[in-house]
């Protein structure tokens, strides 16, 4: 009898790597974070045996399955999965349901292996409905504690070293703010629950007392927590990092100008900056009617000097001067009225070096 296992709690805590045999399409609308796809029928194949069972029925799909997935394709794909394995011993196999597919690339990988695979029992469905079940805030046993600051604080330079923190900004691959947007596009939602719960056990299993998480609200972009998690942070504690604008300005100047020019310039290569540019007057285009149309203007303005000072002599400084009107006329009052309904919540506040001591005191 083939070998198959349900202990997900595993699969997550020792990060066993994983086989979705699913089609790219599924893979895509969302997967696991140790999964790879070397999927047993591509798009098409799957799309046309649909059809046929729809219209045939399953044993006509089966037979149309093997006749596509058969020769040279049905050789490259065992291929693909041996190798794999052979670089990934504890590797696994699932599809969606745990049936079929799985259960037939487990046998063909096996054979090519020549010892047993394990298949995820349920498949993905199953894994996808253990992974939600952890979101369940009950399940959570350390005290979540938020750290706060107004935007450019340099609140991820300060937790990011920290071995018990919950990373949501990096889970959810976006920065946390109107020009938070990364070149790499965000997981969908389900890949970023996934992530998450993923995150949640493993930070369970290592036994920590406090759960150190950046003040994000619900919605990381375009991501969003779930509602009972969300609200079981909300009520957390917060400290909250004091930063002058001198050194806010100049960490927003390197992640948002100096890190995200470099990161443009190595994708498009010399027209690296200038799809910057646009991505940048893009970013400021979805603030306009909180910015009023004054200030878009000016800040439009400066963005446009900036950009063409730095084209004609390389001095990219000039940003900092748009930059710092955003940090003061737009974010701060905005931080600020969110601040005042979260006070009575703030248990420290102090500068890097005092909260950094703060929070490994806490443990």
């Amino acid at each position: 009898m083939a070998k198959t296992t349900d202990n997900f709690h595993r699969l997550v805590v020792d990060s066993v790597p994983l086989i979705d045999v699913r089609a790219p399409v599924e893979f895509a609308a969302g997967a696991f974070p140790t999964a790879v796809n070397l999927p047993l029928m591509n798009d098409d194949e799957r799309h046309q045996v649909g059809i046929c069972y729809k219209a045939q029925g399953q044993a006509a799909a089966i037979a149309l399955g093997h006749s596509l997935v058969c020769g040279s394709i049905k050789e490259m794909r065992i291929a693909a999965w041996k190798a794999f394995v052979e670089q990934n011993p504890e590797a696994h196999i699932y599809c969606f349901r745990g049936g079929m597919r799985s259960q037939l690339s487990q046998e063909w990988a096996e054979q090519a292996v020549g010892r047993e695979i394990p298949r995820l029992e349920g498949g993905s469905k199953a894994f996808r409905n253990y992974l939600i079940e952890q979101l369940d805030p009950q399940l959570i046993s350390s005290t979540p504690i938020i750290v706060g600051g107004r935007t450019g604080s340099g609140k991820t330079l300060l937790i990011r070293p920290l071995e018990n923190i919950v990373d949501l900004e990096a889970l959810a691959n976006h920065r946390g703010s109107s020009f938070g947007r990364q070149l790499s596009a965000q997981p969908t939602q389900i890949d970023f629950e996934n992530r998450l719960a993923w995150a949640l056990i493993q930070h369970r299993e290592a036994g920590y007392c406090r759960m150190i998480l950046e003040d994000e609200g619900r919605n990381v972009g375009c991501r969003h927590l779930p509602k009972l998690l969300s609200d079981h942070f909300e009520q957390a504690s917060v400290v909250l990092l004091e930063t002058p604008m001198e050194k806010r300005v100049q960490i927003t100047f390197d992640e948002y100008v100096t890190v995200a020019q470099a990161a443009f310039i190595a994708e498009f290569g010399g027209a690296g900056l200038s799809q910057w540019g646009e991505d940048l007057l893009g970013s400021l285009q979805r603030i306009r009617k909180r910015l009023g149309g004054e200030r878009l203007k000016r800040v439009s303005q400066l963005m446009q000097e900036a950009f063409d000072l730095q084209q004609t002599t390389g001095d990219s400084s000039a940003h900092k001067k748009w930059i710092e009107v955003l940090l003061r006329e737009y974010y701060d009052p905005m931080y600020d009225y969110q601040l005042e309904q979260k006070r009575h919540k703030i248990v420290f506040q102090g500068n890097e070096t005092a909260l950094r001591d703060y929070l490994v005191t806490l443990g």
